[in-house]
């Protein structure tokens, strides 16, 4: 099991959307956009560590036959890919690592020197 499957099992983050309060998204870096955009980037990182995770426990059970038979789904495929359609959304994950302070960001270059 991967160390972010391991961190999410452990939070109680459900499948549910909660309406957050704009005020203290806002608080976090001064600025609503960038709180969101700061989300974004890490919900994008954390849906590509799922689906190359993903990809690898599938090919561990995928056969690798050139037959011209019907293809047969195997039951630990299957399995795998309920697990992680019950996961919750990325974008749930990030917003949570966020109010928690788990997010390390910083500004623009441009930004540090002025």
């Amino acid at each position: 099991m991967s160390r972010l499957r391991k961190q999410w099992g452990a939070n109680t983050t459900s499948n549910v959307v909660e309406t957050k309060n704009v005020v203290d998204i806002k608080n976090r870096t001064g600025n609503l956009y960038e709180s969101i955009a700061i989300v974004a980037k890490r919900a994008n990182q954390i849906n590509i560590a799922l689906k190359e995770e993903l990809h690898n426990k599938l090919e561990e059970f995928a056969s690798h036959t050139d037959s011209l038979e019907e293809i047969h789904e195997n039951k630990e495929q299957i399995e795998i890919s309920r697990a992680y359609e019950r996961m919750p959304n990325p974008a749930l994950l990030a917003t949570q690592e966020f109010f928690e302070n788990k997010i390390y960001y910083r500004k623009s270059d441009n930004d540090l020197f002025s």
